[in-house]
């Protein structure tokens, strides 16, 4: 029976294209699945979008669509992505399906019914786009300390998960179990920045009431927090109920779970490091084996930003380079511990030299004169020497090197034992000269030799790239004509000699052509000073918003801004944004409906003076009319203009 591996992503947020380094994350994990395959395991890879949350809810109004449609169609589009990318996931989850969803709600019940869960108020500052709230010790100068972002202070009522009171389990899980965080330096984060602080883990707010697009709590008030929902996902694609015990889930879910390793980005480590393991104690399940937290990549030193217009997206940089140069990029060029850095004279750089002049040029060349000096058919290696057994031990040293690299999760170093190995290639064939060889008859059988040893050491470096760079090696493979394509076929001295004399290998084809760096490079340049140009017109379009264009005087001459006194206001049933507001305008007095509610109590506008747009059409909402608009500024946090106590009624404002 095979020995099971289940890996995951964490699973991106629904709110936007994904550009290169969040597509590294699940490029990375593809080639760790398709590694443990090739090593015998069985694998389950999951993968998906998270699609809940404050951010989705104010993206889709803009748009006009429902939360559930917006998010459907960026999860398209990452879906599309990861397909590209020839990610080999076998679930591809959405926490809007209907089967996560009800395990949430069970989940929350639960922790609620058992005591992990209470009410109480928080206050604090809110970052919207990272859906959570930090204390005044996680907080410099109102920033979010997770992405740079201007803060909000906030107070609600809300529901806590009672952290505290598994912190001390917790951490010691950490300490016994070193390979549970990776790399090093994030457990070390980890631990003295959330667990060994003064005052201990804090509990965790898990519920808002800030928007209704979420799971819905037994509370119909609260909205589960993002963090939690998203969280679960990798325990509800594999089936599992809250409401069933261990021996009764779903067979999918006793076989795969506990984890092997969730693969995330270092940005999201207190989520599924101290959060996550918290929420698996709460349930009494395992926890995962591994969280390995890698680094992210930059645009050169920067950060990409959309707003910078210094972003880059994996399916773009495959139109001009291919999908397998930009996985092999991903993964040869990411530190195990420090950032990496992408730009496009990299990329072409390695291209040209890994790609091209080193396994390309291999190929092609040692084919080429497979087909020249022996018809294509593959000859005995019966008179090998010295350099030829060191080329030998040279192949078993790269595979152990990427074996041991691979179960380390140093990617990239595992990467380069296999390249290091066709270096090694290369300088064989300058130091044996086979056309030297060639225009020798005496030599004949040294250059059969000389080119099996060649093809051989094609094929184990062919076969260890399937994991990273899988249509490139399998055209290889078909190229060399074996069917020795597993990785049960190569890693020892005794291996070394599966290709079948007297079989023929097929034309030698181009791999990688190479690109002309100046002309590509202009090419590249003008695609990212067209983002540029549109990130700073989005700026400018932020700074002056669509359907504040120049207007002329006679437009402005047609809006009738006159001054009221609010005399009642009531919250509007079933509508928790909506306040009914009597206004008196001195010659009249008229109902207006403001989406105010979640910034104002009804009693805290009556009496006070107000600016109201007064020769609007009426309209209806939630079933009452309204005749006309009060006037307010913000659009995170609506302040309405109040006037001067003073200022008559009906005042013509201009």
């Amino acid at each position: 029976m095979k020995e099971k591996f289940y890996i995951t992503t964490a699973i991106p947020y629904a709110s936007g294209k994904p550009h290169f380094g969040n597509t590294y994350e699940v490029i990375a994990t593809d080639a760790m699945a398709r590694y443990k395959r090739a090593r015998g395991y069985d694998v389950f890879f999951c993968t998906g979008t998270d699609e809940h949350g404050q951010k989705i809810e104010t993206l889709a109004r803009e748009k006009g669509i429902t939360p559930k449609e917006y998010a459907r169609q960026v999860s398209t589009v990452i879906n599309n992505i990861w397909d590209e990318m020839g990610a080999s996931y076998d679930w591809f989850i959405h926490t809007t399906d209907d089967y996560h969803v009800a395990a949430v709600e069970k989940m929350f019940k639960k922790f609620y019914d058992q005591g992990d869960i209470y009410k109480g108020y928080y206050e604090g500052w809110y970052c919207t786009p990272c859906e959570s709230f930090f204390t005044e010790s996680q907080v410099t100068d109102g920033k979010c300390p997770d992405c740079g972002r201007t803060l909000e202070k906030g107070r609600e009522e809300a529901y806590f998960f009672k952290m505290s009171k598994y912190a001390d389990r917790l951490l010691k899980h950490i300490e016994e179990n070193p390979e549970f965080i990776q790399p090093e330096s994030r457990k070390k984060e980890m631990v003295n920045n959330f667990l060994k602080v003064e005052g201990g883990l804090q509990d965790l707010c898990v519920t808002r009431t800030n928007t209704s697009w979420g799971v819905h709590t037994f509370d119909e008030k609260y909205v589960i927090y993002v963090w939690l929902d998203a969280l679960s996902n990798y325990i509800t694609a594999l089936g599992y109920d809250p409401d069933k015990t261990y021996d009764e889930q779903s067979e999918k879910f006793k076989k795969y779970w506990p984890c092997d390793v969730h693969v995330i980005g270092k940005d999201v480590l207190r989520f599924h490091t101290i959060y996550w393991p918290i929420f698996l104690m709460a349930l009494d399940l395992p926890l995962p084996k591994q969280v390995f937290g890698h680094p992210w990549f930059n645009f050169g030193v920067d950060k990409m930003s959309k707003s910078k217009g210094n972003v880059i997206y994996a399916d773009e940089l495959a139109k001009h380079f291919g999908v397998d140069c930009v996985r092999y990029y991903a993964l040869a060029e990411m530190p195990y511990n420090s950032d990496g850095s992408i730009t496009y004279q990299s990329v072409i750089k390695r291209f040209n030299t890994d790609l091209v002049n080193n396994l390309g040029n291999l190929v092609k060349r040692t084919l080429d004169m497979q087909k020249k000096y022996f018809d294509k058919v593959i000859q005995a290696p019966t008179a090998m020497e010295d350099i030829d057994r060191e080329l030998v031990l040279t192949a078993v040293k790269a595979y152990d090197g990427l074996i041991k690299n691979m179960d380390e999760f140093r990617i990239a170093d595992a990467v380069e034992c296999i390249f290091e190995l066709f270096n090694r290639a290369n300088k064989y064939i300058d130091e044996t000269t086979p056309w030297a060889l060639a225009k020798d008859e005496s030599q004949r059988e040294r250059l059969g030799t000389v080119l099996y040893n060649l093809l051989e050491t094609i094929r184990w470096g062919a076969v260890m790239l399937t994991p990273f760079i899988p249509n490139t090696a399998e055209e290889i493979l078909a190229e060399l004509g074996t069917d020795k394509t597993t990785y049960d076929t190569i890693g020892t001295p005794e291996q070394f000699g599966e290709l079948i004399v007297g079989n023929s290998v097929g034309d030698s084809k181009v791999l990688f052509a190479r690109i002309d760096e100046e002309k590509k490079l202009a090419e590249l340049e003008a695609e990212l000073e067209a983002k540029r140009a549109a990130a700073e017109a989005a700026a400018k379009a932020k700074e002056k918003p669509e359907g504040c264009a120049l207007i002329g005087i006679e437009d402005f001459m047609g809006v009738e801004l006159r001054s009221a006194q609010v005399v009642s206001c009531e919250r509007v049933p079933k509508a928790k944004k909506l306040l009914k507001l009597e206004l008196d305008l001195g010659y009249e007095k008229r109902q207006v409906v403001s989406g105010i509610a979640k910034f104002y109590e009804p009693e805290q506008l009556i009496g006070k003076k107000v600016i109201v747009v007064a020769n609007l059409k009426p309209a209806t909402l939630c079933g009452i009319e309204s005749h006309g608009i009060i006037l307010a500024s913000g659009e995170e946090t609506i302040r309405v203009v109040f006037l001067a106590e003073d200022t008559p009624l009906g005042e013509r404002i201009r």
